[in-house]
């Protein structure tokens, strides 16, 4: 081995000493995090509903029955998920405590109710994301770690790329009939090959999640360096329209202008900002529970005035791919087979720490052998020199 593919190997395992255990617990939490909404679907009766020939009940009635039965708390977030499926609003309690409330979109009726972090999926979230440490702690520790397993793949096609057309063949198999050793060897590399290009865009998709500068990144390569400040710039309401009587709420206005506007779309997200400068937004999605490919609105808060409107189709290649970020971090973007996809390279992506440490198990033991057995060679040969000179 060259001293320049030493010093390769050098940094691979120690790398993946320090992150291994951290890309070993995001990576299954991946794994499972893939099929939620399949398995809640499969699970949770309150997550589907009968589609009825009339429309979608106010967001203000919506928000009001939520608020009715958690009289103390707020809520901004309000979700319609589609024609089959129900309306929900965010209630937010003190300490960070949210709870889920389900109703149905028709009928303003109250279906189901959910503390957030009771939910399986949710736990599995945010041991995906902090490791059920603080978020600011735990973000950083799984962002660090990330990024060095982006390094480990990288020096692991360095060291395990074939010098020789003729090993290339034999080198991208896995040699099924060998020892358990060898199996174990061609399963960390060949399988860590397969899959190093849809684990580095999971990488840099998470990793946009946590850095603000990964993300500044993506929009810019995407945009071919530029920055279109009509997507940077969030209005403000007027606080001197603060007295203004309005007949009909906001939200609601707000809601039946972005359908009118997006007649295609089958999902929508209401934010009513509290702030005294704060809006209302409406993000209009093209497929529900699919995080991309929405038309953004945003209103005055104290007129229903629309101060800026950016439909999917004018932003750029940059924003779009933003918009998309989560959809593609779970696979999503592609529907069920990009699910199944991520599912794959994130189980390969969890197994290489554990592959990599029998490796250098395995070549640990058998150092400690090849020492033992040169201490003994060379004993008997000063004792077979000690009796032949005597």
């Amino acid at each position: 081995m060259t001293k320049f593919k030493k010093t390769i190997l050098f940094i691979h395992r120690w790398l993946g000493f320090i992150s291994g255990l951290v890309v070993l617990i995001v990576s299954i939490t991946g794994c499972i995090f893939c099929f939620q909404d399949e398995i809640q679907d499969a699970v949770h009766p309150y997550r589907t509903v009968a589609v009825q020939n009339r429309p979608y009940a106010d967001p203000s009635v919506i928000k009001k029955k939520a608020l009715e039965k958690y009289p103390h708390a707020t809520a901004s977030y309000i979700y319609y998920y589609g024609k089959d499926r129900p309306a929900a609003v965010l209630i937010a309690w003190p300490k960070d405590e949210f709870t889920n409330v389900y109703l149905n979109p028709y009928t303003a009726q109250i279906t189901h109710t959910e503390l957030a972090s009771k939910n399986f999926f949710t736990i599995v979230e945010y041991i995906h994301l902090y490791l059920l440490l603080p978020p600011k702690v735990g973000a950083m520790v799984v962002g660090i770690s990330v990024i060095i397993f982006v390094v480990l793949m990288i020096t692991g096609i360095v060291l395990w790329w074939p010098k020789r057309k003729s090993d290339r063949k034999r080198s991208f198999t896995i040699k099924w009939n060998g020892r358990w050793r060898r199996v174990n060897y061609d399963l960390h590399n060949v399988l860590g090959f397969y899959a190093i290009s849809i684990a580095i865009i999971l990488a840099l998709t998470g990793l946009s999640m946590t850095f603000d500068w990964v993300r500044e990144g993506i929009y810019k390569t995407a945009n071919l360096g530029k920055t279109y400040q009509q997507e940077k710039v969030f209005p403000k309401s007027d606080s001197l329209n603060k007295a203004m009587l309005i007949t009909k709420p906001v939200i609601d206005r707000a809601l039946i202008i972005a359908k009118q506007k997006s007649p295609k779309a089958e999902m929508f997200l209401i934010f009513d900002d509290a702030t005294t400068s704060g809006t209302v937004g409406v993000n209009a999605y093209a497929k529900s529970l699919h995080f991309g490919n929405a038309d953004d609105y945003y209103f005055d808060k104290y007129t229903g005035k629309l101060l800026k409107y950016l439909p999917e189709t004018q932003k750029s290649t940059g924003m779009k791919l933003g918009d998309l970020n989560y959809d593609i971090h779970v696979g999503q973007a592609l529907g069920l087979p990009g699910k199944i996809i991520a599912f794959l390279a994130s189980l390969i992506c969890g197994s290489l720490p554990v592959t990599g440490f029998i490796i250098w198990l395995g070549k640990r033991k058998k150092s400690k052998k090849t020492t033992t057995k040169q201490v003994r060679t060379v004993v008997h040969r000063k004792l077979h020199k000690q009796l032949t000179t005597h």
